[in-house]
């Protein structure tokens, strides 16, 4: 009988404590990981077209497309697993890296403007297009991973559930950051005045 009264006491005092609340949250923090890693690899397929498509262009910058290639080889370098949810710093490489690609493809598309054959080539506006509704998708994919830690660390460090947390070992998960924060913390300089001679 005082067995069973414990097993109801322990079962009482974990449901009230938020552990299911962290297999939820931490199940469904994985789950956003995963659509984010999905759209992450539907970009980088895409990567090998939009370069075989910009070559055909002779007298396109070799340079921008090496960094683009390069660029790429790093992401893809990178082996994820769910243990990179609770590495910051794995994490942060992974970040860092798919931050340069995304970096190197915007300057290819931004360099492209300048070659209006390439312009007029039917499959790369293809191509642009779905690159752009691939990185809508990825936005849309680290807003709901970022919401999702966020709800799981706010249980993490909440009390009592921050008790639970110490006991099972929960820790904070990381969430997606800025590279460049300082940069882009300050407002950029407009200036509309005649270059100076």
């Amino acid at each position: 009988m005082k067995r069973f009264l414990v097993f109801l006491l322990t079962v009482f005092a974990l449901s009230g404590c938020g552990y299911n609340d962290f297999q939820r949250l931490d199940e469904q923090s994985k789950a956003a990981w995963s659509e984010v890693l999905n759209q992450y690899q539907r970009r980088a397929d895409l990567v090998p077209n939009i370069v075989a498509t910009v070559k055909g262009e002779a007298s396109f910058e070799q340079d921008t497309l090496t960094k683009v290639i390069e660029a790429r080889a790093k992401a893809t370098a990178i082996q994820v697993t769910p243990e990179t949810l609770n590495n910051p710093e794995v994490f942060a490489k992974f970040q860092q890296a798919q931050g340069e690609l995304s970096g190197a493809l915007s300057r290819l598309m931004a360099v492209s403007e300048r070659y209006p054959t390439l312009q007029a080539n039917q499959a790369f506006r293809d191509l642009r297009v779905t690159l752009e509704g691939t990185e809508n998708r990825i936005t849309v994919a680290r807003n709901r991973y970022i919401q999702t830690v966020q709800e799981y660390n706010v249980l993490a460090r909440s009390f009592p559930t921050n008790l639970t947390a110490r006991v099972f070992s929960y820790d904070t998960k990381p969430t997606f950051t800025v590279q460049n924060e300082a940069q882009i913390s300050s407002p950029p300089t407009v200036d509309f005045s005649a270059p100076k001679k």
